[in-house]
């Protein structure tokens, strides 16, 4: 059954979602937690089943929220934006000192494994599909105000930008590859606060190249 629902050309994710009942979006919520912290660990191509029994749900439960994989990646997908843009927004809204609101959403970014999921999910969600632009804009914006927040109060050095800031997260979220490591997530809130470090203003040294932009890293070579 689960291979026929893989190969199944659907596009059901691009219908709007019908108001549940709330356990029934507790479910739901469990399932997408679940698919993203097991396509973390495996790959997009884990089984639904895996992915079920990690929520604590039946298949048939799964297959009643997700008609095949594709829907739940763009869920994932979806979810993994919206988490990280709440983090961005309660991190400016919350600190005094925008700084370290940045440093705050820098560490909690990574929880989300953003370095270990984009390679997986990219090659399987629509990037133009009206939910996917909105989160990402609403994402965007949120970063964009935290990184300016911090520019206008002189701490963060000017030669930064928010593409700098997410192929940061991205490269140490990435696992390592053939690494055999298995605590190497230990030292990823290390190695971001040195990036960090590199951050503050005055600038130490002087980078190489121009500033990385949101539209830099979606360019295609």
């Amino acid at each position: 059954m689960q291979s026929q629902q893989c190969q199944q050309p659907q596009h059901s994710h691009q219908s709007p979602q019908p108001r549940l009942r709330a356990d029934a979006l507790r479910n739901r919520e469990r399932i997408i937690a679940a698919a993203r912290q097991a396509m973390v660990e495996f790959g997009a191509e884990v089984p639904l089943d895996e992915i079920a029994r990690r929520a604590g749900v039946g298949n048939a439960t799964l297959y009643r929220h997700f008609a095949d994989r594709l829907e739940l990646i763009h869920h994932v997908t979806l979810s993994v934006m919206s988490r990280t843009a709440d983090r961005a927004e309660s991190a400016l809204a919350e600190e005094a000192d925008a700084f370290h609101a940045l440093r705050r959403f820098a560490h909690d970014a990574v929880e989300e494994r953003i370095g270990a999921l984009c390679p997986l999910l990219s090659d399987d969600i629509d990037p133009a599909h009206p939910e996917v632009l909105a989160a990402r804009e609403r994402l965007e914006a949120a970063v964009e105000a935290l990184m300016g927040a911090a520019r206008d109060s002189g701490r963060l050095r000017t030669d930064i930008a928010v593409g700098d800031l997410m192929v940061a997260l991205t490269q140490l979220t990435r696992p390592l590859p053939s690494s055999g490591c298995v605590d190497f997530d230990r030292f990823v809130h290390r190695h971001l606060q040195l990036f960090l470090d590199g951050l503050l203003a005055p600038a130490r040294s002087e980078l190489p190249g121009a500033a990385a932009t949101l539209d830099d890293l979606r360019r295609r070579p």
